[in-house]
């Protein structure tokens, strides 16, 4: 009876080895389905976001009237529409991949807990056998055909626990690698559902232009093409009124307050493909319009990014101040703006802004949303202005201060440096 009783447990033990779990093949089943069509409208989305940006590559490059930039701007709505619902299925795939990820880590569980079971069933099997001298089985037996059967039966029970030992390692392996994966996939997660938010605010922010532009021209092409004249012929006031503060500002440059040019200590605030459309200095857009810049050329860089594009904060600091140069009638200058001081010695500036989301006196880091890229100020096409300051001597100031002149941005408020405190931005970019 002893003989019969150790072959049918070893059969079970190998039985309960060799057995599939089973009863969770058909959700498993389930989820796959799901991700394999949430695959397939992540491919079309793909193929949508590439035709709207066929047809705004084409766009941009018509003339600048009232239709062509609310075509632009619906193009742009559709195109970070689509965008946000490619995100939207992205973060559905990898939760499902998660779900399934989870049921992997649930079985392999099971598995484990089972073979530890079965792995101590064996042993205590395997003390009791072994308590037993051969004399003792022998007598036990009745026979020596059923000793040596016994013997068999053990050398079996043996192997069954150096299986038990193999299956418990290679699954604990496999438990490892199946957490490793679903923390990854989490990770992805927050990721999918930050790009999330910005482009909702990206949106957002491009529904607001589109608002505001047709509230300002009241769907006229003849108002819009007033704006845009009136643009241009205050630039040049506001510049030369700018040049004029600049130099009255007699404050000396320290240079050991400078950092030393390098590049890196900025990061780019526009991700992706970067198109500067103006450099910094005494560039030949600069020398062509010499009137413009008043001989001094360009005091920043402009990097072409259309309405709604985020804009990252280029290094960690304090938000200096923001304003918004629009809010004074007739007044053209650099719109919506930010300025961040930063503890290397620099400030950085952005302007032209559609969007501001943060307040002065805020904290940020380095690739920190600060706001969205428009066409605010005298900007005549969507962009981002970026200059870069040594902070020891910019101020926060009234354009009209210090100078005679009266310009409809004489009490406009925004930052401004002697001529020498203006930096390129591409030696620390």
């Amino acid at each position: 009876m002893r003989s019969r009783f150790l072959l049918g447990w070893g059969s079970t033990v190998a039985l309960f080895v060799l057995l599939p779990i089973v009863t969770l093949a058909q959700s498993a089943d389930d989820i796959q389905a799901q991700i394999d069509s949430q695959n397939q409208q992540i491919d079309q989305l793909n193929k949508e976001i590439a035709q709207y940006q066929t047809q705004l590559d084409a766009t941009t490059a018509k003339k600048q009237t009232l239709q062509n930039t609310l075509d632009q701007l619906n193009l742009s709505i559709k195109k970070v529409t689509a965008s946000v619902n490619l995100t939207k299925a992205q973060i559905d795939s990898t939760q499902l991949q998660i779900d399934e990820l989870a049921n992997g880590i649930d079985d392999k569980q099971a598995a484990i807990d089972g073979d530890h079971a079965g792995l101590a069933e064996s042993i205590r099997r395997l003390n009791e056998t072994e308590s037993n001298p051969l004399a003792t089985e022998l007598l036990m037996s009745g026979s020596v055909s059923s000793a040596w059967e016994d013997i068999d039966n053990f050398q079996t029970l043996q192997g069954a626990v150096r299986g038990h030992i193999v299956n418990l390692t290679q699954e604990k392996q496999q438990l490892t690698d199946v957490k490793a994966q679903r923390e990854a996939k989490e990770q992805q997660l927050q990721s999918q559902k930050a790009d999330l938010v910005t482009q909702q605010g990206s949106l957002n922010a491009t529904k607001k232009a589109q608002s505001d532009l047709l509230t300002q021209t009241k769907s006229q092409e003849s108002t819009y093409q007033k704006i845009i004249a009136e643009k241009k012929a205050q630039e040049k006031s506001f510049e030369d009124a700018l040049t004029d503060l600049k130099s009255q500002l007699n404050v000396a440059v320290n240079q050991s307050q400078i950092p030393t040019a390098s590049q890196g200590v900025l990061h780019w605030p526009i991700a992706g493909k970067i198109v500067i459309t103006q450099y910094f200095g005494d560039t030949p857009f600069a020398q062509t319009h010499a009137s413009l810049y008043s001989g001094h050329g360009h005091d920043g860089l402009d990097i072409a990014a259309p309405i709604g594009t985020p804009v990252y904060a280029a290094l960690s600091g304090t938000v200096l101040a923001t304003g918004n140069t629009d809010s004074i009638k007739g007044c053209y200058s650099f719109g919506k703006w930010i300025m961040l001081k930063h503890a290397n010695g620099l400030n950085t500036m952005y302007a032209h802004l559609s969007e501001i989301d943060v307040t002065s006196g805020a904290n940020v880091t380095t690739g920190q949303i600060i706001g969205y890229s428009g066409e605010t100020g005298y900007a005549t096409g969507p962009h981002l202005h970026f200059g870069v300051y040594v902070s020891s001597v910019t101020q926060i100031i009234k354009l009209g201060d210090a100078t005679k002149s009266i310009t409809p941005c004489a009490s406009a408020v925004m930052p401004v440096p002697p001529l020498a405190g203006y930096l390129n931005p591409l030696n620390y970019l």
